[in-house]
């Protein structure tokens, strides 16, 4: 499990990748969390927002890594357009919804994430794509 989690907004792939080493830092608007898995967060969030179905999405390779590997060093990986729009739309009720959702996921794999805590990310990641998207950038996510 991740120790270190931010989200950032970079304006493409290129751009983001620098952050690998060291993390988006102040170049970026950011948000910082930490101890959970993002990578599996990001499907899961897809699936409750946009209704597609984990297998399929890992399929096609969501998240997809801009730079790092996976293998217990630094990596940067891409939000997808689909989970970008759907964050950006989703009203705070909806988030809501999916942070609790998301919680119960958690919890039937024993990893205790907490309502308000769940609602805390969604609602301030939703913030982050919505500023993304009014700077026509990406979201992108560092883990170490």
């Amino acid at each position: 499990m991740s120790t270190i989690v931010k989200f950032f907004v970079a304006p493409d792939d290129t751009s983001a990748s620098l952050a690998l080493q060291t993390g988006p830092g102040r170049a970026f608007e950011s948000l910082s969390f930490g101890n959970f898995d993002p990578e599996e967060a990001v499907v899961e969030w897809e699936c409750l927002l946009a209704g597609d179905s984990f297998e399929d999405l890992v399929e096609a390779g969501e998240p997809r890594t801009v730079a790092g590997q996976d293998d217990d060093g630094c990596v940067v990986f891409a939000i997808s357009p689909r989970l970008f729009t759907a964050l950006a739309d989703a009203g705070h009720a909806r988030l809501r919804d999916v942070a609790a959702s998301w919680a119960q996921l958690r919890a039937e794999d024993g990893e205790v994430i907490g309502t308000e805590i769940a609602d805390a990310i969604m609602g301030d990641l939703a913030a982050l794509v919505s500023s993304a998207r009014r700077q026509n950038q990406g979201v992108y996510c560092w883990v170490a």
